[in-house]
């Protein structure tokens, strides 16, 4: 995956449209993430024994891969990124508009 928990992104297609958040989780198999604040869910629920309110709970929804970009950390723009290498010959992310590293 190009997108990793706890990421800074911005959502670029769909209803939050330029909103950024947090990248809470990480679905892999369905190419999707869950973002702090982004595609917010409304669900009410009955009153029961474990929650005895009962009321209208708001949840995160995921959102595509496809529709989030990575922010770099360092420029604070929406990016692409390439793959860069450390001298003990680990690899990392690189900005395409900076040319830092992203993954510090």
């Amino acid at each position: 995956m190009r997108i990793k928990k706890g990421d800074k992104v911005e959502v670029i297609a769909g209803k939050d449209k330029g909103k950024r958040g947090k990248v809470l989780s990480v679905i892999p198999k369905e190419e999707r993430v869950i973002v702090e604040g982004i595609n917010i869910l409304h669900r009410h629920m009955r009153p029961t024994q474990d929650m005895p309110q009962g009321g209208i709970i708001e949840n995160e929804g995921s959102i595509h891969l496809s529709n989030v970009q990575l922010v770099c950390p360092r420029c604070d723009e929406r990016t692409r990124f390439a793959a860069g290498y450390l001298d003990d010959g680990s690899k990392v992310r690189v900005c395409k508009k900076c040319g830092e590293d992203i993954d510090k």
